[in-house]
């Protein structure tokens, strides 16, 4: 198969979007694949792949219609090519429509589907023809009709619309669609903040302090130095949100740390970093490739403090009871804060793995607080939106543990929920969307 007659932006996007469909992720996969192409090409690619995935239903909804049939009845690979076809057609104002058109259908001479590319031509050029067609403007059912134009599942929609009310959950799933700032922290351990900020701002980037993590930043137009002051360790790109959890977890210098789902090691290094790597952090994860992330991460940052222990949450803990000044409890979750970045989750997910996953939050936090020592902390968070895998997770471990007791975090008044955590929107801040709650243990460790 020959494939230099197709754009390796296109071409790369459609292999990549074909393994997002067999249960891969697109963030991984366009990082692995980014070398092989060049700036321009790496840029188109992204926001094809990234734009298929946001705009999939609604996509989907023109397909039937200039197509005539269901996009069920299509070829998974034609459904792709067409999607990425459309996309350009309808987002891309810069790519000519002969060059969606007739990318699209060597495409479908790619994936060996000959007999397909008459029929891809008649779709596309029908699309170019209607140009201003809206799928959802015969649609009547208004649940349906946000479902379409958000390009989220109809459950999901109608679950964030019984939580948060019908504005709230059209303003999210809207900026679910929109693509996420780049933000970063300097790793003091190796850096200077001040120094980092000239050096890109003299390259011709544009930073902004972030409104949300103390020490975090957020920046454009820093082209490949950026990436260049990653590779040696001076910052580390992070999400706004995600670096207010570690600065909440308030390490100090010398105290014993636990890190209890730490892979890839975002807040761990970012922890080590705020204690000047003084701090014992345990860092444990159920993956020791993970956790081999982390560590690689940590040498990079020139972080010396941090330990690992590839171990299951969900067990009994291999620590002695109170061991532990902070614990940090980032649990494994649903995602849904994330889907600018995994725009692909909305499609997996179901009602069903929530509430399996709200019942392994649960124990995960039942585990941890037995390692708590006496005035200790004990920091829960998510990157969910879901209020049976936060509020909900809570209450329980509350109702359970009378030995701790609910803190009240130190932070802005708009990132305050009426309890006193935390929570971030990517329609309110343009942050991830996590969720953040504090405990604190209370008298004497148990007697034996």
């Amino acid at each position: 198969m020959k494939s230099n007659s197709v754009s390796p932006a296109r071409l790369t996007a459609f292999e990549i979007l074909r393994r997002v469909g067999e249960g891969a992720y697109a963030s991984v996969l366009l990082a692995s694949r980014a070398n092989e192409l060049s700036p321009p090409d790496r840029a188109l690619c992204y926001e094809l792949v990234m734009g298929v995935l946001r705009r999939q239903l609604w996509l989907d909804r023109l397909i039937e219609h200039y197509a005539n049939r269901k996009i069920a009845g299509l070829d998974e690979s034609i459904r792709i090519i067409l999607r990425i076809g459309l996309y350009q057609l309808r987002f891309l104002s810069r790519v000519p429509a002969s060059a969606a058109v007739n990318e699209s259908v060597k495409l479908v001479h790619l994936a060996r589907l000959r007999s397909a590319g008459s029929f891809v031509n008649a779709v596309l050029r029908r699309a170019t023809r209607e140009p201003e067609l809206d799928p959802t403007s015969d649609i009547h059912d208004p649940l349906e009709h946000v479902s379409v134009a958000t390009s989220h599942p109809q459950w999901l929609i109608e679950r964030w619309i019984r939580e948060f009310g019908n504005a709230e959950a059209e303003a999210l799933a809207h900026a679910n669609n929109e693509a996420a700032p780049v933000a970063f922290r300097v790793v003091k351990n190796r850096a200077q903040e001040t120094a980092v900020c000239e050096v890109l701002r003299a390259a011709g980037a544009q930073l902004i302090p972030s409104k949300v993590a103390r020490g975090a930043w957020r920046v454009s137009g820093a082209g490949t130095l950026l990436a260049e002051l990653v590779a040696a360790g001076k910052v580390y790109v992070q999400d706004e949100a995600s670096q207010l959890v570690a600065m909440q977890v308030e390490v100090q210098p010398e105290q014993r740390v636990l890190d209890l789902c730490a892979a890839p090691g975002s807040k761990t290094t970012q922890l080590a970093d705020l204690s000047v790597d003084s701090a014992l952090i345990v860092a444990t994860d159920l993956h020791e490739h993970r956790l081999r992330t982390l560590v690689s991460s940590a040498e990079i940052q020139g972080l010396s403090s941090i330990q690992c222990i590839a171990l299951d949450g969900l067990g009994p803990l291999p620590f002695a009871e109170g061991t532990f000044d902070r614990v940090l409890v980032d649990a494994p979750c649903s995602g849904t804060g994330t889907l600018r970045r995994n725009p692909e989750i909305r499609w997996r997910i179901s009602p069903a793995d929530i509430d399996d996953l709200a019942e392994r939050q649960k124990q995960l936090l039942f585990n941890a607080a037995r390692v708590v020592s006496p005035g200790g902390r004990l920091i829960y968070s998510t990157c969910s939106v879901e209020h049976d895998e936060n509020e909900g997770v809570v209450q329980t471990f509350l109702e359970n543990n009378e030995t701790f007791r609910l803190v009240e975090l130190t932070l802005n008044d708009s990132l305050k929920t009426s309890l006193g955590q935390a929570r971030t929107w990517p329609q309110r801040q343009g942050t991830d969307g996590f969720f953040i709650s504090a405990f604190e243990r209370k008298g004497p460790l148990p007697s034996v």
